[in-house]
């Protein structure tokens, strides 16, 4: 007989401390969401991680690119109309 593990079994544990209000107040959150304090709590924390790392960029450039660079964001140009049209749509999420 076969059987399917519906569940992948997590291997490490990750702890913090906390207050008890805000312990509550996470708990509460995660009853309205339907889940458990730590399925919560991780998935809360992947969606921050994921946000903090798309956030990061690095520039690697030479000293005439940088200086290019540089004079852009120091003297933007004027807006036209495709970046007015551009900064008033919706964006996606907010459809």
């Amino acid at each position: 007989m076969k059987t399917y593990q519906t569940k992948q079994t997590k291997d490490i544990n990750i702890t913090i401390r906390s207050h008890v209000q805000e312990r509550d107040f996470i708990d509460h959150a995660a009853k309205v969401a339907g889940k458990n304090r730590s399925d919560f709590m991780l998935e809360a924390a992947k969606q921050k991680a994921e946000e903090t790392l798309l956030d990061q960029r690095l520039f690697l450039l030479n000293e005439k690119d940088m200086k290019a660079f540089m004079d852009v964001l120091d003297n933007p140009p004027e807006p036209n109309e495709a970046f007015r049209k551009l900064m008033s749509t919706p964006a996606p999420w907010e459809k």
